[in-house]
């Protein structure tokens, strides 16, 4: 999971529900708790087609020690 300073992981979200504006997804934790849970992403990012999938790359750099 940790590579050159960086922590990535792979989310999956299926959705849940559509608003005008936006679509609503749940974390598929699979056991665990969720990471982040549910995402509301805007309909016009997502284009024509909403998809019923997502699959979000977590990248976050680690912080430099001093030791």
């Amino acid at each position: 999971m940790t590579k050159g300073g960086l922590v990535n992981q792979q989310l999956r979200f299926s959705i849940e529900r559509e608003t005008k504006n936006t679509v609503r997804y749940q974390e598929e934790s699979q056991g665990k708790p969720p990471v982040i849970g549910t995402l509301y992403v805007q309909k016009w990012a997502l284009g024509i087609d909403v998809p019923t999938t997502l699959v979000l790359t977590l990248t976050a750099e680690t912080a430099p020690t001093d030791r």
